[in-house]
């Protein structure tokens, strides 16, 4: 194996084995991803999320556009807010649960900690509803029935309404 120099920032040099991209062990080519980057069908199980989560909220953006405009919709990976203990907790109405596991909160507009307003946000958690979808073709109803949940929150309407539609002033 052949080692390489690096140049570092303080002026020393690092000794770093090669990478591992350089490597053709057995004749068989250099390794790399299935499908680059640069292809439009490479997308990541996080794109995939994103791409469902646009889709189930223009449905509901579509009816409700004029009361949504101060509304910011974003996705966060895992919950940051985990009940303590084993004991049944009674989440507030901004969040929406399935049992102890957060799937969406609610963020009320505010202001932040250097004093600039904030716009109110709903914040979808994405491996919570992952695990939840049995497969493919759930996930986009499970993302809907989320949203709906939390737009009435949003607007302090049933979830009825969501689904009608506003009624014509």
């Amino acid at each position: 194996m052949a080692y390489r120099l690096v140049p570092m920032r303080s002026g020393r040099e690092l000794l770093t084995p090669p990478s591992r991209r350089q490597r053709n062990r057995r004749g068989r080519g250099l390794r790399g991803p299935l499908m680059p980057p640069t292809l439009p069908a490479h997308k990541t199980r996080a794109d995939r999320f994103d791409a469902a989560a646009v889709d189930a909220f223009s449905e509901i953006e579509s009816r409700w556009h004029d009361h949504l405009v101060e509304l910011d919709v974003a996705v966060d990976d895992i919950p940051r807010m985990l009940p303590r203990s084993d004991d049944p907790v009674q989440w507030p109405d901004e969040v929406t649960a399935d049992g102890q596991v957060p799937l969406a909160r609610l963020i009320p507009a505010g202001i932040d900690t250097t004093g600039r307003p904030t716009r109110a946000q709903v914040i979808l958690f994405r491996r919570p509803l992952e695990l939840r979808a049995q497969d493919a073709d759930d996930l986009p109803e499970i993302l809907h029935e989320v949203l709906v949940e939390q737009v009435a929150t949003y607007l302090g309407v049933d979830e009825e309404t969501i689904e009608d539609g506003p009624e014509d002033d």
